[in-house]
C-alpha cells in the first residue's frame, strides 16, 4: 500500500502528538522525546514506500518509534549513569501484607467498578496518565516497556542491564504504586 505525499504529511501531522506523548512518557525527557520522534518521522518519511500495509500506518510508525526509544535507552545505558531510584521503599512494601501473605485490611484493593465501563471512561485514562507520570523514572521505564511497548522481561533486562528478579520487583512496585494512585484519584 502506497501513501501519497500529501496523505503522508497528513498522517504524520496527525500522529506526531501521540508519538511525542508516548516518547515523553517512556524517556521522561522532553528534549530526548522530541529528538526521538523527529528521528522516527524522518525514517517514516524516507521509508514510507516500503510500508506494505500489513498493519495500520500508525502501528508501523509506532513500531519505528519503539525501536528508536530502545536505541536511545541502550545508548544512555552505555554512556550515561543509570540511577536506581526509589529502592528504599521496602518498609512500605512489606507493610502492605500480613505475615501469612494476605493483604493488611487497610491495604486491600478496592473495587473500581465494571472494567469495561472504566476502560471507556476518558477520566480514567487521564488519571492513569497522571499516575504514570508521577512514578519514579526507573520504575516507570520498566513498566512502560513491559505494558505499553510490549517487550518481554528478558528484552527489558537486556536493554537496561537488569537482573530478572530486579525487573519483576520493579514491575510489582509500579503496579502497586499505580493502584494506590488510581484509587486515591478515582475512588475519592
Amino acid at each position: 500500500m502506497t501513501i501519497t505525499a500529501p496523505s503522508i504529511d497528513q498522517h504524520i501531522a496527525a500522529l506526531r502528538p501521540k508519538l511525542i506523548a508516548f516518547a515523553r512518557l517512556q524517556l521522561r525527557d522532553s528534549a530526548a522525546a522530541e529528538d526521538t520522534v523527529q528521528d522516527t518521522l524522518i525514517i517514516a518519511l524516507e521509508k514510507h514506500d516500503s510500508f506494505a500495509g500489513r498493519s495500520a500506518f500508525e502501528t508501523w510508525v509506532f513500531g519505528i518509534l519503539k525501536n528508536k526509544i530502545l536505541e536511545r535507552i541502550r545508548y544512555e545505558r552505555r554512556y550515561l549513569s543509570w540511577q536506581e531510584s526509589d529502592q528504599n521503599d521496602e518498609d512500605s512494601f512489606e507493610n502492605l501484607f500480613q505475615e501469612n501473605g494476605r493483604w493488611q485490611p487497610a491495604s486491600k484493593p478496592h473495587s473500581w467498578g465494571e472494567p469495561d465501563e472504566i476502560l471507556e471512561n476518558a477520566s480514567f485514562w487521564k488519571l492513569l496518565d497522571t499516575c504514570l507520570l508521577v512514578l519514579p523514572d526507573s520504575i516507570a521505564r520498566v513498566f512502560t516497556m513491559r505494558e505499553l511497548m510490549g517487550l518481554t522481561t528478558q528484552e527489558i533486562c537486556e536493554a537496561l542491564s537488569l537482573s530478572d528478579s530486579n525487573c519483576w520487583v520493579m514491575l510489582h512496585r509500579a503496579r502497586l504504586k499505580l493502584r494506590s494512585c488510581i484509587e486515591k484519584g478515582w475512588l475519592t
